[in-house]
């Protein structure tokens, strides 16, 4: 799926270039507070649980850095596993998302 640069483009027709970035930026800004608000937390950086949580953080925030690269690319919305476009439900949920929920499942397993 190559997303639709204008700014009119219908909510079928799939998400602009536009409006996925808009996600991403949210996503991002959603993430990045998680991360202070672990830092506030004042608990040791030895609490395993919150170490997973900021290593979670982390990974969500390069898969969405990634995402802007494949917007910049041309290939966003495409799905790395089978090239089918992602459904704009999905990215509308995940913009950040590599996958169509076949191949998800598929590298989940």
């Amino acid at each position: 799926m190559t997303l639709d640069t204008s700014r009119t483009g219908s909510r079928s027709a799939g998400l602009t270039a536009h409006d996925a970035r808009q996600r991403l930026e949210h996503a991002r800004s959603s993430r990045l507070a998680q991360l202070r608000a672990l830092d506030e937390t004042g608990q040791s950086a030895e609490d395993h649980l919150m170490s997973a949580q900021a290593e979670a953080i982390g990974r969500v925030l390069k898969e969405i850095d990634e995402a802007f690269a494949r917007i910049d690319d041309g290939s966003y919305g495409a799905c790395l596993g089978c090239s089918a476009p992602v459904p704009a439900e999905r990215l509308e949920i995940l913009p950040y998302t590599r996958y169509c929920v076949t191949c998800q499942r598929r590298a989940s397993a």
